[in-house]
């Protein structure tokens, strides 16, 4: 008699029961694929950032500067019981100061940063004139200098006091360190700083502002210049508020102001009016 090899209906599953469960799971990868790209996408610039990459300010969509004006509010309507400021340099061009007064025409302005020089030699072309024009406009107005980690310490901060005369009701320098030297060690780096920090404070008599990408900030700065005020940059769409040690935080690079042209970098003072006085000069 010949045998017949009969299966287990346990063990035996149809053809298109498992044809289903194939397509439920590559429709799950699909929806999860899609869902990572449309977070990521939307996001972008903060990943970008944290990761140390910033977006061309030029080069926003239409769907950009929506995204970003949404963001701008949601972080400004949330801390009403801040101060609110701008920075600026050559790369605003001529601005018209008198007609910057709120932001998302809701939220009074009411400091700004300047750029006054970078590494050894450089002057920013527009310093003199912005200089002016924030305090006969009344801004609280300070001055920062851009370090490049390749050149001597030393003569950054003299290209700086050579160039910024604190009068009162300025606001102290600031340091404005971004990246690592290609020339010399970290150690290095970090020598490099700290004597222009010295030479600046024995200058002016008053502790400069160290402004830094968190990342940056952690990594290189937190523990050996923790006795520094610290103004932080991140643009990350989860970060609602800022530390309690940053005194400023730079949250976005995309505002749109009225009297500049282009997108234009703004911060929350960690603080309120009376606090961000009490960092004015005497």
């Amino acid at each position: 008699m010949t045998k017949r090899n009969y299966t287990s209906s346990r063990n035996y599953k149809p053809k298109t029961q498992k044809k289903a469960k194939g397509l439920g799971f590559y429709l799950f990868v699909v929806v999860v694929f899609l869902t990572v790209s449309a977070f990521g996408f939307y996001f972008r610039d903060g990943f970008l950032y944290y990761l140390g990459f910033r977006a061309k300010k030029s080069e926003l969509s239409h769907e950009d500067r929506k995204i970003a004006d949404i963001r701008i509010y949601e972080v400004l309507s949330s801390h009403t019981n801040h101060e609110f400021g701008f920075d600026v340099s050559e790369y605003q061009e001529d601005i018209d100061w008198q007609n910057i007064q709120v932001l998302e025409d809701t939220f009074q302005l009411s400091f700004a940063f300047i750029r006054a020089t970078a590494g050894q030699d450089k002057v920013d072309l527009k310093f003199r004139r912005n200089w002016k024009k924030s305090k006969e406009n009344g801004f609280l107005r300070g001055a920062y200098h851009y370090y490049r980690p390749n050149e001597n310490s030393i003569k950054q901060a003299e290209n700086f006091i050579k160039t910024v005369k604190l009068e009162k009701g300025d606001l102290p320098p600031v340091l404005d360190i971004e990246k690592l030297p290609k020339t010399q060690s970290l150690e290095r780096l970090k020598l490099g700083l700290k004597r222009w920090l010295t030479k600046v404070e024995q200058h002016y008599k008053v502790k400069p502002i160290i402004y830094t990408g968190e990342s940056y900030y952690n990594d290189f700065l937190k523990k050996e210049f923790s006795d520094y005020p610290f103004w932080i940059a991140n643009y990350n769409f989860w970060r609602k508020n800022p530390d309690e040690h940053w005194l400023i935080w730079q949250f976005t690079e995309k505002a749109k102001i009225e009297g500049i042209d282009g997108t234009v970098d703004v911060n929350v003072f960690n603080g309120d009016v009376v606090k961000l006085m009490s960092y004015t000069q005497p």
